[in-house]
């Protein structure tokens, strides 16, 4: 019987059939000055000049606006984001007038300290996410209402993108910038060099990680130095163990840690540690370190959000990305091919010494934002994501942007990630928690499991 596992000949990418309808920062400002990068805008950047030239529909055109806004960034990548970011806000200012000054801040630090930095003295707008985390900080009035400002820019989104920028008071507090899935991401000349097949079940993903460690290579790139990467694993095997409905209610603590559904997780997950080498390693790496093994041939798979591409600095190595779904369980939610595609984008912060004089400088930056042209020039930059306006010219993506409109499309249910979707002081405890499993992976689950729901208990989320 032949090996199913090579082929003779492999397509340059397989083409999902069918798509489905589915939808902190340093806290005070002197510690903001230290450690980040501020910069006002005067004229646009090469890559806001090479972006297509898309008029947008008269509901997204930019508000006439004075003065000038701050904005609090976690786009600290200075060779990809942190230049795409900055070719946005030269081109505001370019058709407003209206000067922005950037404070750039390492993305894990946003982050771990945005709480406080969100009750202190934070920037007039600032780089934030969808969903619960979004919601989190409306319900605790350190966001301010947009539903005005949605009224104009409203027709230029799906439902789904307007849910997830809507509080639980029904307002809205967020602007969509763009999203990217979390894929099992690949090199096609090494899959087509050793005649590797793109693996759709489980069974088919394990076996294709043993025959990569006979080739030589760590089959699967792990890195969690940072904590949150390990979270991306836990989603993606709740969501195809359990599904997504199980997931998001785990997340909201309507399901317990302890539930033998939870469990059936980290029993899968333990099949998969194998695959990424040795685990002390993988914790003293970045994502940057993982993904780089995978651009330099070391790793056959990498599975991460798509920005991971960003490390494939080379054109020839990014032409050479493609990805896949995470494989199929063999359970009930196979079908469902649930996924995390969080959504990144702006929101205004309420307590911002200078919101009284900047807020419709704000509301403009915000509005601009929300059109198809100002994402797209954040994309030619940086393209590695898809734009969330409904008039952004896609017709310039690269196969690595269609691919991920494919996957995000053919899902049937699409979370933003564990950090996004449950409790900002439980998520940051939970890097821990996954780190201890990660260490210690046969250790009972019982004991470890209660260790988790004991500490969700102890915050009194109701």
């Amino acid at each position: 019987m032949a090996d199913p596992i090579r082929v003779d000949s492999v397509s340059r990418r397989t083409v999902l059939k069918g798509i489905a309808g589915a939808a902190g920062l340093v806290s005070i400002p002197a510690i903001i000055a230290a450690c980040s990068s501020s910069t006002a805008s005067t004229a646009p950047s090469t890559a806001a000049s090479v972006a297509p030239t898309v008029a947008p529909p008269a509901s997204t055109a930019p508000s006439a606006a004075v003065g000038s806004v701050t904005f609090g960034s976690n786009y600290s990548n200075k060779d990809t984001d942190t230049k795409a970011m900055q070719a946005v806000v030269d081109a505001f200012t370019a058709k407003t007038t209206i000067a922005v000054k950037v404070n750039t801040v390492d993305h894990n630090t946003f982050q771990d300290q945005i709480s406080t930095y969100l009750q202190a003295t934070p920037d007039d707008t600032f780089t934030w996410f969808a969903g619960y985390r979004m919601r989190f900080f409306a319900d605790q009035g350190l966001a301010t209402d947009i539903s005005e400002l949605w009224t104009k820019i409203g027709s230029n989104y799906s439902d789904a993108f307007k849910a997830s920028s809507t509080g639980n008071d029904g307002k809205q507090y967020f602007v969509p910038f763009y999203n990217y899935p979390w894929v099992v991401i690949y090199r096609k000349s090494v899959f087509a060099e050793k005649k590797y097949t793109v693996p759709k079940t489980w069974t088919e993903f394990k076996a294709l990680g043993d025959l990569m460690k006979k080739d030589g290579l760590l089959p699967l790139s792990f890195a969690d130095k940072d904590g949150w990467p390990a979270m991306g694993t836990f989603d993606i095997l709740n969501l195809r163990t359990n599904g997504y409905k199980y997931h998001i209610a785990l997340m909201k603590g309507a399901e317990k840690w302890t539930d033998p559904k939870t469990a059936k997780v980290f029993e899968n997950w333990k099949q998969l540690l194998p695959y990424n080498g040795d685990i002390t390693a993988a914790l003293g790496r970045t994502w940057q370190d993982g993904a780089n093994l995978l651009v330099q041939k070391k790793a056959g798979m990498y599975f991460l959000g798509t920005f991971a591409g960003q490390q494939a600095t080379e054109k020839a190595d990014h032409d050479d990305l493609d990805f896949f779904p995470f494989p199929t369980l063999g359970t009930e939610f196979d079908a469902e091919l649930g996924i995390d595609a969080p959504i990144d984008g702006f929101m205004i912060a309420s307590k911002s010494p200078g919101l009284a004089a900047d807020k419709d400088a704000a509301l403009a930056f915000l509005e601009y934002l929300s059109t198809g042209p100002a994402q797209v020039t954040f994309l030619v930059a940086n393209p590695n994501s898809v734009a969330a306006g409904k008039d952004a010219d896609t017709s310039g993506y690269s196969d690595f942007q269609k691919k991920s409109a494919e996957i995000i499309g053919a899902s049937g249910a699409i979370a933003q990630f564990l950090d996004r979707d449950t409790d900002p002081a439980f998520a940051k405890q939970m890097q821990s928690f996954l780190q201890t499993f990660l260490t210690k992976p046969d250790q009972p689950l019982e004991p470890f499991l209660k260790s988790i729901q004991d500490f969700w208990d102890t915050l009194g989320i109701s």
